[in-house]
């Protein structure tokens, strides 16, 4: 039997309940087989510029907080999840939580409608849907939401004292 698969380095260990979640910004991807391929890994790479971000800010930060990546159909059925500072990659059609945001938020950028993230960009409701019309876009759109929003949106997370929710 093979190994279980191991989290990526730097990687903090997940909530493992309610009373956990409090420092969490959460970047979710969807359940399905091509998401977990192609976007769980930019998640993780979004949630190590989450970290790196962190650690720059240092001293200056109130509190901490750390990205953990899950999946949509855990998200979903988590209520403590659902309050707190949410990033969600991938498109609707392999993402549920992007579905949904696809009605809630938005958008903030859209590019020939390939490349969509949606945000509010005063940054008072902190939940973020970013994702392209295949892998590459999407990887295109986590770059530019983390080239052009990241600093603004972790400045908001780690001052807004209860984030905005449905």
């Amino acid at each position: 039997m093979p190994d279980a698969p191991r989290q990526p380095e730097g990687q903090s260990r997940p909530a493992t309940s309610t009373e956990d979640v409090g420092n969490l910004i959460v970047l979710v991807v969807g359940a399905h087989l091509r998401a977990e391929v192609a976007d769980r890994p930019v998640a993780y790479r979004l949630g190590e510029e989450i970290r790196r971000w962190v650690e720059r800010q240092g001293e200056r930060l109130s509190i901490r907080f750390t990205p953990v990546v899950c999946c949509d159909v855990w998200y979903m059925s988590q209520e403590p999840l659902q309050r707190r500072p949410t990033i969600s990659v991938g498109g609707p059609g392999v993402n549920s939580l992007s579905a949904y945001y696809a009605q809630k938020l938005n958008p903030a950028l859209v590019r020939e409608n390939q490349m969509i993230i949606q945000l509010d960009p005063e940054f008072v409701d902190l939940r973020v849907c970013v994702w392209g019309m295949n892998h590459e876009l999407t990887l295109g759109a986590v770059n530019y939401f983390t080239q052009h929003y990241l600093d603004s949106y972790l400045r908001a997370v780690a001052t807004q004292v209860e984030p905005q929710v449905d």
